[in-house]
């Protein structure tokens, strides 16, 4: 390797920006800034960086266009982009057309930053020496096993399909003004580039569906998936389902096992609930990583892998960095990209079409035919909180297809308790904000609507059951403004 320390050209209209990333890396390279693209093209003229960053902000253009002239100006130029997803409107064509080592999705982590350049500026070198000694004699050295140190030119930009592969999320249900769309343009722009991906959000997301997306829609399609829950089980168990083991390394080993890192090789890992392993199982991690490459139990020989890692938590990881539970070293080399995924609540826009499409995978499962919901039925769906997102949707609809076989459309007197009282029953509101009469009055509006969706609105039954006329139950509707066209009207204005 060179003793000078590499050139690295960062271009950003941002002053802080700029001061920042020149402060970071002071230490490990030659930083020239830029304000743009032409106030870059002196340093274009007169240098030979190794490695060219740029924001897609550019005052003159798109920072996939400067990447891509500088591609013709500076073909030995490592380029890598710096691109808020929401709103690069590069798309994965001008990503392909800049020839990117690597891009960073805003906001990135310095340690993350630095370790990108370390990387970059090596295997520049690397790449260097290989074309002067292929240009010279043949070198008479012997081989020599590649130095584990340099980044692999196949990880650090993985060769794209043959054509052009289009990005497609049809797996993930949403509406059009979801807001899972800022996530999905992210996932498109990031499942071409082999970085490693981390998914945070609450139990039943979809993490395990979005970590699928991304690998159907990466270079590595074609090759295995496979997924691991690494809060189910203790270390050993573990290390032996991730990196397998051989006969006889512990007691029940009765036969040589594969273990998933292994069975996925030029695939992708999906590692869900990785918060909750050990700090012990963390280290084992993390050196697999680095290294690329495995030991099973009770073996002596190490093995090469090539695997994309996807991994998916509950927890928040960036107060377990902070308490000392979770190794940064491990956070930095999983957190590539880091995408969180919204609860059902906050997007209750998205519940018919998931719906739609559970019922109708459910009616296939039992062998049942399609129906949909009742305009009550789902207005009831949507106000629920979903504390256990689409898995608790999934098991309140499987339930209700069930129950309502013979009828026509699935009502709101099908849904469970939880729904029909959740649902009609506004919450009542913090001490201090409502009168005790007025939260009164909306807890018995409640149970009078939730009381007439489980009758079908039968008001004979329901006054029956509530113990009152129907005078008096009618009487009660138009005091609280209740029928059954609007099931929403759970308390009074």
């Amino acid at each position: 390797m060179p003793d000078t320390k590499p050139m690295v050209l960062f271009v950003d209209p941002d002053t802080g920006t700029r001061t920042v990333v020149a402060n970071l890396l002071a230490s490990q390279a030659e930083v020239r800034l830029a304000d743009g693209a032409i106030a870059a093209e002196p340093v274009l003229e007169t240098s030979e960086p190794a490695l060219i960053l740029a924001s897609q902000s550019l005052p003159e253009r798109t920072g996939v266009g400067f990447l891509t002239r500088c591609r013709e100006r500076r073909p030995d130029a490592l380029r890598i982009l710096i691109a808020d997803a929401a709103h690069a409107d590069g798309g994965l064509d001008g990503i392909e057309r800049a020839d990117l080592y690597q891009l960073l999705i805003n906001p990135w982590h310095p340690i993350a930053l630095q370790q990108t350049v370390r990387n970059a500026c090596e295997l520049h070198a690397l790449r260097s020496l290989r074309s002067t000694r292929g240009a010279g004699t043949p070198s008479s050295d012997p081989p020599r096993e590649r130095d584990e140190s340099l980044p692999d030119a196949s990880l650090a930009r993985p060769a794209m399909a043959k054509g052009k592969r289009a990005c497609r999320m049809d797996a993930v249900v949403r509406a059009p003004a979801s807001p899972l769309e800022a996530i999905c343009d992210q996932l498109a722009l990031v499942a071409p580039f082999d970085i490693p991906v981390l998914l945070t959000g609450e139990s039943g997301t979809g993490k395990e569906l979005f970590a699928r997306a991304l690998h159907h829609n990466s270079p590595r399609a074609e090759r295995p998936f496979v997924a691991e829950n690494c809060g189910a089980l203790p270390d050993q168990l573990l290390e032996s389902e991730l990196f397998g083991h051989r006969k006889g390394a512990f007691t029940g080993a009765i036969a040589d096992h594969v273990g998933l890192f292994e069975q996925a090789d030029g695939g992708t890992v999906f590692l869900d609930e990785i918060g909750d392993v050990s700090p012990a199982f963390q280290v084992k991690l993390l050196r697999v990583l680095q290294e690329r490459e495995i030991r099973p139990i009770g073996s002596d020989r190490r093995q090469r892998v090539d695997v994309r890692v996807v991994a998916a938590t509950n927890r928040d990881l960036e107060q377990a960095l902070r308490d000392g539970s979770f190794r940064p070293d491990l956070y930095y080399r999983l957190a590539g990209v880091s995408l969180h995924l919204p609860p059902l609540r906050e997007r209750p826009g998205d519940i018919p079409a998931i719906c739609e499409r559970i019922l109708d995978q459910a009616a296939r499962a039992f062998g049942l035919e399609p129906k949909r919901l009742t305009d009550e039925a789902l207005v009831l769906l949507q106000r629920h909180q979903w504390s256990g997102n689409i898995r608790e949707l999934q098991n309140e609809l499987q339930r209700i297809l069930l129950l309502g076989a013979g009828e026509d459309r699935l009502g709101a007197h099908l849904l469970s308790a939880k729904l029909l009282h959740g649902g009609a029953v506004a919450e009542p509101s913090l001490p201090g904000s409502k009168t005790l009469k007025e939260r009164v009055e909306a807890l018995e509006a409640g149970i009078l609507c939730e009381t007439l969706t489980r009758c079908q609105w039968n008001k004979s039954r329901a006054a029956t059951e509530l113990g009152l006329s129907r005078v008096g139950l009618r009487r009660k509707l138009e005091r609280y403004g209740l029928s059954q066209a609007s099931p929403d009207r759970g308390s009074p204005d």
